[in-house]
């Protein structure tokens, strides 16, 4: 599993092979099982993660006590709760994983130390978040603009995994639509390649 870690790493940074190793030794790496809730809304991150193998969802109950599913994290995907915004740094998201998972846990208090130790790891951090807010502004750009049909299609040519992988429901809620939707939708669309 770690050496997922060191092929980012290789990709985003130029250390030594005995510093990558030496990174990858003070990570730590841990087994969740399904079900495990990582955060709550409404507490405080303390920390973050980093999918090696599994599935987690991030989600929101809102003022009418319905979850909005807003994501899902799988394998080689960080999982971040940005809300250094707020006043109080609560969490407006719950984590829980939906599948057994290994994750990489950093500790937000002690990530400072690792950026002052090996300053290339705050680039290497810096560059997947820039990559990964790109693909979420495309992504959202394209979710707004899509008809129910179109998102699911989209799903389809690019995370088709996650059909097998989530509850039918929780896929509805992600995509803005009802679980009955989605059941039509999935069926027009099966008999539609036949």
């Amino acid at each position: 599993m770690k050496s997922i870690l060191l092929k980012y790493l290789a990709r985003y940074t130029t250390l030594s092979g005995d510093e990558q190793q030496a990174v990858v030794e003070q990570i730590l790496v841990q087994e969740y099982k399904k079900g495990t809730v990582l955060l709550r809304q409404g507490d405080v991150p303390t920390q973050c993660y980093f999918v090696l193998k599994g599935c987690v969802r991030q989600y929101s109950i809102d003022e009418t006590g319905k979850e909005v599913t807003s994501s899902f994290y799988t394998e080689e995907q960080a999982v971040s709760i940005f809300n250094y915004h707020k006043q109080n740094r609560s969490s407006a998201y719950t984590l829980t994983c939906l599948e057994d998972c290994v994750l990489v846990v950093g500790d937000l208090d002690t990530e400072k130390d690792m950026f002052h130790k090996y300053s290339q790891l705050e680039t290497m951090t810096r560059k997947m978040v820039e990559a990964n807010l790109g693909e979420v502004q495309e992504e959202w750009a394209s979710f707004i603009a899509a008809s129910p049909e179109e998102r699911y299609k989209v799903l389809l040519r690019k995370r088709p995994d996650l059909v097998n992988r989530v509850p039918q429901h929780q896929l509805a809620s992600y995509l803005g639509m009802t679980p009955e939707s989605l059941s039509r939708i999935k069926k027009r669309i099966s008999t539609s390649d036949v």
